[in-house]
């Protein structure tokens, strides 16, 4: 069985890494021959600093379903197309927005130097913060600030792309339309039915919908229709996620490979 773990919120808090319990757990997995994936609204180059140098080949997927990696190196990568990148720039500067654009691997950040997003963009410098102009495609978009984020919010319903609301941070998430956890899945090969889904948010709607089994970390009232069943986020919930997978490990079948 392959297993699929969203990042934030979900095996990793408050901008920690992944903790060496929880590796140690997925290692276990991968030993009995099951195949673990991860699946983030990170983009690739900020998805490795929260995981173990160790686990840097593991199949990836990046940005809600924009970029995928196996072994090391990013394998697909989806882009918006000109028209619909020129409606939200214009959305952009009608609403003096403030956002992180990203492309494949540079980024543009016109942000706060206080937002908190900031403690998870490109903590090791792995990347460029550049101008809007010079990123050669754009796959993923946050909306930080605005003058008027409930309009920016109702216009963008009318715009062809897949938007999440992401209301504890109160930013806007908009990905290329046909994209999230489930397309990426789909290009590392996994099919409906055959992978357990971990995640906590809207963004993972997608994966649990097609999932063998799937468990929510915490409670969102979107995700709970599809979920499987829940763990409460709690002090204890490093030890809870342990246990489950644990349980989950010899409840299903391994799929003797990694992918």
């Amino acid at each position: 069985m392959k297993f699929v773990f969203d990042l934030d919120g979900t095996i990793c808090f408050k901008g920690q890494p992944v903790s060496e319990k929880i590796l140690l757990s997925l290692e276990e997995l991968v030993s009995h021959g099951h195949g673990v994936i991860f699946a983030s609204a990170r983009p690739i180059r900020d998805l490795l600093p929260v995981l173990d140098e160790r686990f840097h080949h593991y199949p990836m997927i990046g940005g809600n379903g924009c970029m995928v990696a196996d072994e090391g190196k990013i394998v697909s990568t989806v882009s918006f197309d000109q028209v619909v990148l020129y409606d939200i720039i214009q959305l952009i500067e009608k609403y003096n927005i403030t956002y992180l654009i990203d492309g494949d691997w540079n980024y543009a950040y016109t942000g706060s130097a206080e937002h908190p997003i900031l403690r998870n963009l490109d903590p090791q410098k792995r990347a460029k913060n550049v101008s809007i102009n010079e990123l050669q495609s754009i796959m993923k978009i946050l909306i930080l600030t605005s003058t008027n984020m409930k309009a920016v919010e109702e216009q963008l319903h009318h715009i062809d792309a897949v938007v999440h609301v992401h209301g504890n941070e109160g930013v806007l998430d908009i990905s290329p339309k046909g994209v999230d956890k489930w397309s990426g899945l789909q290009q590392l090969g996994v099919n409906e039915g055959e992978y357990i889904a971990f995640g906590n948010d809207a963004n993972d709607i997608s994966m649990f919908q097609h999932a063998l089994h799937s468990v929510m970390i915490g409670d969102h009232a979107q995700l709970a229709s599809f979920t499987s069943e829940q763990l409460p986020l709690n002090k204890d919930i490093e030890s809870s996620i342990v246990k489950k997978l644990e349980e989950l490990k010899f409840l299903y079948e391994p799929c003797s490979t990694n992918a």
